[in-house]
């Protein structure tokens, strides 16, 4: 191999090595999942996503639904979590991730969401996002809290999520946002809240079109249909009656009815009594 061509090689090697061990060792936000250190500044879900800015950003919106006022002692708690604004979601390339850690209890996937979020190195007290779940188009998850046993007092979680353009190189394009919250033992009563951090510039979605092609509407359609039909017919029931009860005795109608003349000439017949 001439020595220029060696050289090259070398250096490529070499360059993957450092970059592999950067990001290994950096626990930056990767689109098969992010966890663990954030270069040097503690748990990526308590530090940020510090590899794609220094500061959060507040145009990104991190929400919680789903959260109970209180936990009940080994309960499951299903709760969603979604990211708002930033770069612009594109599904042909990875836009969203987020990290998430609590203090107590487990995390793990929502059913149907087991290829959308996993535990970070089997640990099940953190979550993260994996490879088709940072292509998710609403940059949204679905995930199931195990409370921990009774007397654990209150839990804390913590939340990083990263909004980003799709390019996997870290830019002042992406924008994250972090989320802590805290929820205390005690009475369940059912009732949830959701919060929320950012500026709350939140858009409401497009109105669901509603129109419905009244030929496909089957049974609830011939119902109205024959509806009208009944009303109809007991419409001009009512209106043969009418001309029957008016015309109905009358062989030569020239005005008045056979019955109105009748009565004229009874009347008639008293007066002359």
């Amino acid at each position: 191999m001439p020595g220029g061509a060696k050289m090259a090689t070398q250096r490529k090697v070499l360059s993957i090595l450092i970059v592999s061990l950067f990001v290994a060792g950096s626990g930056e936000a990767l689109h098969s999942g992010v966890g663990g250190n954030a270069n040097g500044q503690g748990e990526v879900s308590i530090a940020g996503c510090t590899c794609h800015a220094e500061e959060p950003d507040n145009s990104v919106t991190v929400i919680i639904d789903g959260v109970p006022f209180h936990y009940a002692p080994d309960s499951s708690y299903e709760m969603k979590l979604q990211l708002i604004g930033g770069p612009e979601a594109n599904l042909d390339s990875h836009t969203a991730g987020f990290a998430m850690t609590v203090t107590q209890g487990s995390l793990s996937a929502s059913e149907g969401f087991e290829s959308m979020v996993q535990n970070w190195e089997g640990d099940p007290a953190t979550l993260t996002h994996t490879d088709a779940g940072s292509r998710i188009s609403d940059r949204s998850w679905m995930f199931v809290w195990t409370s921990p046993s009774e007397g654990s007092g209150s839990v804390v979680f913590n939340i990083a999520g990263n909004s980003v353009n799709g390019d996997l190189a870290p830019s002042s394009l992406d924008r994250w946002n972090r989320l802590t919250t805290s929820i205390d033992e005690g009475e369940d009563n059912g009732r949830t809240k959701t919060v929320f951090s950012g500026n709350g510039d939140i858009n409401p979605p497009a109105p669901v079109e509603s129109k419905k092609d009244i030929h496909k509407m089957g049974a609830k359609l011939l119902a109205h249909w024959l509806g009208l039909l009944g009303f109809g017919a007991v419409i001009l029931v009512i209106f043969f009656c009418g001309l029957f009860l008016r015309y109905g005795f009358s062989r030569n109608y020239k005005g008045r009815s056979n019955l109105l003349k009748l009565r004229i000439k009874h009347l008639r017949r008293g007066d002359q009594l």
